[in-house]
């Protein structure tokens, strides 16, 4: 597998106007992409967004941060040492870029090279074993030996004896706040050391307290970034099984670690491997299945150039607003299934429904689908 691609940079303005699209109110990173590829640029969908969210049925105009917000929160970035990595520039991890969707702008503190070296994802319960974290700590330490960089999401318990195991090899962090903002208190120390011998990631603004919501987007950037991941201890309602999830819907390969019937703490990982998950119990499992990855083929990725011939179609009426608002409801459906519905052609189904998401009235589900958002259902 390549280490690195080749890739341009953005301009310093073209930086600018991707960082006030991204920090735009009901901008994710799959509404992102569709501003980019209907639009041409992000400098041209900023000037249709408040057309778009009026259109979606939204009584308030769309808050869209100036350009001397964007300005600061990169000067900020800058001071704390830091930098933001867009898509397609050369420090953008390779296998990040292959999922659906993945963050268009990256921060990124510490050692770029840690992000091109091939990765596995390590993670766990928060409420961990000393047994479980030992075993974390060690097998993090064997595979860093054999030339790999551990991902986890610095939380106390597996996550952190995967750090700690992989220091002096190449870790990184991914993080569910902004860089300045470590989740747990107690782990701002060893945050602080990946991002002097690995790297800390995260797509949060600089500044930006976690909560509940944003940890599962932490996830698959943790599953994102490996070639596997490995969850060693996880209770059945365990944050680790979604990362487990979202790692097999990108086509990673899913390790878990065996326990004990009678530790709940192992009904998720024993779950995992009723439904195929490979048995981890040494380096060597995760090693053999592994290393016949490492020189597939490479695969086509998400571009950096904005397209210069964005579609081509008449813009969508009342009618054709009123078609797609009837085929949606709440149970998620394809957009391929909405065009084929409705007979519209697919740009302007895309502009409807980008009109409903920066209107809050779209969600986006796994898989490309989305769904309507009732008064009741938007927060």
């Amino acid at each position: 597998m390549n280490a690195q691609t080749e890739g341009r940079r953005l301009t310093d303005h073209q930086r600018i106007a991707w960082l006030r699209l991204i920090r735009t109110e009901n901008v994710g990173p799959a509404t992102f992409r569709d501003l980019i590829d209907r639009f041409g640029s992000a400098e041209a969908a900023l000037e249709m967004l408040p057309e778009l969210s009026r259109m979606g049925g939204s009584s308030r105009s769309v808050r869209i941060p100036s350009v001397h917000e964007a300005e600061s929160e990169l000067e900020k970035l800058t001071r704390f040492g830091a930098r933001l990595v867009a898509i397609g520039e050369p420090d953008y991890p390779l296998l990040l870029k292959r999922t659906d969707y993945p963050p268009p702008l990256l921060m990124v503190k510490g050692n770029a090279s840690v992000l091109h070296a091939p990765a596995i994802g390590i993670v766990g319960a928060r409420n961990a074993s000393f047994a479980g974290i030992k075993f974390a700590r060690k097998l993090a330490a064997d595979l860093g030996r054999e030339g790999y960089a551990i991902v986890s999401g610095l939380a106390r318990g597996i996550d952190t004896g995967a750090h700690q195991g992989s220091i002096a090899t190449g870790t990184i962090a991914a993080l569910a706040g902004g860089l300045d903002r470590p989740y747990p208190p107690e782990n701002v120390g060893l945050c602080s050391e990946i991002a002097e011998r690995g790297a800390i990631v995260s797509e949060m603004p600089f500044g930006w307290e976690p909560r509940a919501k944003d940890f599962p987007r932490r996830n698959r950037i943790i599953a994102g970034l490996g070639i596997g991941l490995i969850v060693v201890e996880a209770a059945q309602r365990s944050g680790s099984l979604i990362s487990a999830r979202l790692a097999n819907e990108m086509g990673r390969l899913v390790f878990a670690v065996p326990g004990s019937p009678l530790d709940p703490r192992a009904a998720g990982t024993n779950g995992l491997l009723k439904q195929g998950a490979t048995i981890v119990t040494e380096a060597a499992d995760v090693l053999s299945q592994i290393a016949p990855l490492l020189d597939f083929p490479p695969l086509s990725v998400q571009s950096l150039a904005e397209p210069t011939n964005p579609q081509a179609a008449p813009p969508p009426g009342e009618s054709d607003r009123a078609l797609v608002v009837e085929a949606l409801g709440a149970t998620p459906i394809s957009i391929d299934e909405i065009i084929r519905h409705t007979g519209l052609h697919t740009a302007q189904v895309s502009t409807i429904l980008l009109e409903l998401d920066l209107a809050g009235r779209l969600e986006r589900h796994s898989g490309g689908t989305v769904s309507l958002l009732f008064a009741d259902d938007q927060p």
